[in-house]
């Protein structure tokens, strides 16, 4: 879109006193550097999504810790697999000191061998360990499936964010599209109320009040072009895009515009089926629950099985000697009951219970914030709904007013501070409809993230 506005040397004098006529010709006599590309495909709030579930960084790192909680689960499991050491000892040995007449007397010394080592190996088998062993690996895939949970709270937060980064571009294009509108008619009426007072009808201080109007429409304009290019930026660092992509959103988005066709009981039911938060809280009891578990079997038996076979230089473990390289092995069962446990454990037993218990607690209070969610985000989603209706009504009044006055103050049956007023409320009533429909937009999808379907 292209506007050039021509100016009168008296307009051009008093604007440059305002404003400038560098940056008044700048704005209005060049293509915007932010207007809509017809070359170039809009962005969609789906392709918005797209880019951030593949790009934002806090997804990715969310991808990885997913990924580390996979290989503990798979570590967890490799635990039931036996335990095989190799091992290998060398040793320089002193002679003997046989102290016959005590140990403030010389000893006598008897030769040995000097050399010694040993090389082998040894393996356990875990049998029963009071389950630990079963619910480390439980508690390995909980976590793992809470890492999920909370990597879709995630996505959902974020794709919520980049909507509203989106919607606010797009409210700044609609608001551009009706301020350059404004402008256009502002700049036309302009001309009019210049032509009444070169005929004597109209004050010289009617004209520099219109004139002041146009130039804080002006100033205006630049305001919103500012908040595009912030909004812009955001968009660009959430979805992983270089700063300078200039996004182009399509400015007949279809809006959401009707009341919801479910009751609030149907979408409370839904929250909690699928609700991200409610999932969250669900796994941390269950990890609370598997806590308690493991403390009460610290009284349990440990039952495995075990084998070893060694090489020794020389034979000094048994009757007789023998100065020679031997092998020995054994397998066999080990077994142990940890007396300790029945009294250490008394404690740390009644910690977990206590744990579980705030934990069950919290999962009560969670369920009632997303019950309060799903309301808040119910009832504000209708109200904008309802508000869109009372915007576009407002438009209509508004419109129909300004006709009034328009044409009263022409034919010098009104002020011009009444036609200003006028023309004011008109362009409000545009800007509150756009803000309205962006509104119940970013509500409903505040309701889809509050039921976890985002």
């Amino acid at each position: 879109m292209e506007l050039c506005i021509f100016i009168t040397t008296d307009m051009s004098t008093i604007l440059n006193k305002w404003l400038g006529g560098a940056v008044i010709l700048t704005l209005f006599c060049t293509q915007t550097a932010i207007s809509q590309d017809p070359d170039k495909n809009p962005l969609t709030l789906t392709d918005v999504w797209k880019k951030a579930d593949t790009y934002n960084r806090q997804l990715q790192m969310q991808h990885l810790r997913i990924q580390s909680m996979d290989e503990r689960t798979r570590a967890a499991k490799d635990e039931r697999l036996p335990e095989v050491k190799a091992n290998g000892v060398y040793a320089r040995v002193s002679n003997l000191a046989i102290y016959e007449d005590g140990l403030f007397n010389s000893p006598t010394q008897y030769p040995v061998v000097h050399g010694y080592y040993q090389f082998g190996a040894d393996a356990y088998l875990n049998v029963y360990n009071g389950g630990k062993t079963t619910r480390e690996i439980k508690v390995r895939q909980t976590e793992a499936e809470l890492a999920e949970e909370q990597k879709n709270l995630t996505v959902t937060e974020i794709r919520y964010k980049a909507a509203a980064l989106y919607l606010d571009v797009y409210r700044g294009r609609m608001y551009e599209k009706v301020m350059l509108q404004d402008i256009l008619e502002r700049e036309k009426e302009l001309e009019e109320i210049r032509q009444l007072n070169r005929n004597g009808v109209v004050l010289k201080s009617d004209l520099l009040r219109a004139e002041l109007k146009l130039s804080k429409q002006k100033m205006t304009l630049l305001e919103i072009r500012n908040g595009i290019l912030i909004s812009n930026q955001r968009l660009n660092i959430m979805i992983g895009q270089p700063d300078s992509t200039n996004n182009q959103v399509a400015l007949d988005t279809l809006l959401v515009q009707q009341l919801p066709v479910r009751t609030y009981e149907d979408y409370v039911a839904d929250a909690y089926e699928h609700s991200f938060a409610f999932k969250i809280s669900e796994k941390e009891t269950a990890l609370s629950e598997l806590k308690l578990k493991d403390v009460k079997s610290n009284v349990l038996p440990k039952v495995g099985l075990y084998a070893e076979y060694a090489y020794t230089y020389p034979q000094i473990l048994f009757y007789p000697y023998s100065i020679a390289l031997y092998g020995l092995g054994q397998v066999g069962v080990k077994a142990g009951v940890p007396i300790s446990a029945f009294y250490q454990n008394k404690h740390k037993k009644q910690e977990a219970r206590i744990n579980l218990e705030r934990q069950e607690i919290e999962h009560a209070d969670t369920k009632d914030q997303v019950r309060q969610d799903v309301k808040s985000a119910y009832l504000r989603y209708t109200e904008a709904i309802t508000r869109i209706g009372v915007a576009n009504d407002n438009i209509t009044q508004a419109k129909e007013n300004f006709r009034i006055v328009n044409n009263t103050y022409f034919n010098q049956l009104s002020l011009l501070t009444d036609l200003l007023d006028a023309e004011t409320q008109l362009l409000q009533s545009r800007f509150d409809l756009t803000t309205a429909q962006v509104t119940a937009q970013l509500q409903y999808y505040q309701l889809l993230k509050a039921t976890g379907n985002l």
